[in-house]
């Protein structure tokens, strides 16, 4: 005989499982730090080009670095990571310094100038060589064992989103060179602000359109 218990249990509605929470994925902007990762890299580029245009060199720097350690203090206080809190500083910092050898306002996107042509380098070089990055990686975060580039199809997306990063990268660069060797500041700070995030999530929605074509084939039928 049955278990009247059993039964009893068996009889009794579950409780129905909530589609929301399921469906409440983080969405790419919410991935790449939300508005406020936007608000992030601004903040520091508009004190400083703001700070050079009534300030002497010196005391620009110097308000760019406080400006620097009161965001720093605000990120953390709400939580945040305190490497990715101080990762904003290190950057100010840095291209402060860069500023203070060279007395030159200008020096101050030095840094993120020579990163784009060093990321335009690798990501186009890695589509000329048939490997290209973005494959590698996916490949990497899944254990490093699928033979991604002998389907052409996985190939053909990566190749894509590859170049689309190296786009991205060579826009800024040449944009941004032409701006420094003119010795427009003013512009090298527009420049930045939207040639930035904007740009940044417009590549790394290509990225996330490969990935998910290349688990979708060599993952999910495993």
């Amino acid at each position: 005989m049955i278990d009247q218990q059993d039964t009893r249990e068996a009889d009794q509605p579950t409780e129905p499982v909530p589609t929301g929470q399921a469906a409440a994925q983080p969405t790419l902007l919410d991935q790449m730090g939300g508005p406020m990762g936007f608000v992030y890299s601004t903040v520091p580029v508009v004190v400083f080009v703001a700070a050079n245009a009534f300030l002497p060199l010196l005391m620009t720097m110097g308000v760019s670095i406080a400006a620097g350690l009161a965001l720093t203090g605000f990120r953390l206080l709400r939580g945040e990571r305190f490497s990715s809190a101080v990762g904003g500083l290190v950057g100010i910092a840095a291209a402060v310094g860069i500023v203070a050898l060279t007395g030159s306002a200008k020096d101050f996107f030095v840094i993120g100038i020579w990163a784009a042509l060093a990321g335009f380098v690798v990501t186009f070089g890695s589509v000329l060589a048939r490997r290209p990055l973005t494959g590698a990686i996916w490949n990497l975060m899944h254990g490093g064992k699928h033979a991604w580039r002998d389907d052409k199809v996985s190939l053909r997306a990566h190749d894509v989103a590859t170049f689309a990063a190296a786009a991205v990268f060579g826009a800024r660069f040449v944009v941004s060179e032409w701006l420094y060797l003119a010795d427009s500041t003013t512009w090298l700070a527009v420049a930045k602000i939207a040639m930035g995030t904007p740009l940044t999530v417009l590549a790394a929605l290509v990225v996330v359109w490969a990935f998910r074509r290349t688990t979708k084939r060599l993952v999910s039928h495993v």
